[in-house]
């Protein structure tokens, strides 16, 4: 049983290091519209897009491992979202993700059990508040491709906005009854 607090902390990020997969993806996705079929061009990541993102920020959030607090960003909003959006452009079109906005402050919070077992806690990633809106803004951008292109069928439930692991099991035992 470890007793210090460096000794927990040292087993727990041996733990939690143990589950992570560290191989790092160099794969260059296609480009956007580099198919002869795509007919729209690339999105672009707009100060004002960025405003709106820093606007809707909870000023009651953690920040990550830069220290940069929500509430700072949700005030220099005007100043700081010009430069965010060059920032957030570049690493759209590069695929690039600023180092710091990679890093994270890994907090253990404890699931049940045992609180020796360091299997009973999970590592919740307390990350870059720019890296999230980011991540936000591709996120956005992408289901709004797929939703106009129709690319995800009916039957995906999965990581899609109104629908759940709930919605999916109706859709099937609606299909089951009507066979």
């Amino acid at each position: 049983m470890q007793t210090g607090d460096t000794e927990r902390a040292e087993l727990l990020n041996v733990f939690f290091a143990s589950v992570f997969s560290d191989k790092e993806n160099n794969a260059r996705p296609e480009e956007f519209g580099a198919n002869d079929s795509a007919k729209e061009t690339q999105p672009r990541i707009t100060k004002e897009i960025v405003q709106e993102y820093l606007a809707s920020l909870d000023v009651f959030k953690s920040p990550g491992p830069d220290e940069l607090h929500p509430r700072v960003l949700k005030e220099l909003a005007d100043v700081i979202s010009e430069p965010l959006a060059v920032i957030f452009e570049n690493s759209w079109r590069t695929g690039e993700v600023p180092a710091d906005w990679r890093r994270a402050n890994v907090v253990p919070i404890f699931k049940k059990g045992k609180r020796e077992d360091p299997n009973n806690y999970r590592p919740v990633s307390l990350t870059s508040i720019p890296g999230k809106i980011l991540e936000q803004i591709i996120k956005q951008t992408v289901c709004e491709h797929l939703e106009r292109n129709a690319v995800i069928t009916n039957s995906q439930h999965g990581f899609l906005k109104n629908k759940s692991c709930q919605t999916n099991l109706i859709s099937f035992l609606t299909e089951l009854q009507a066979w």
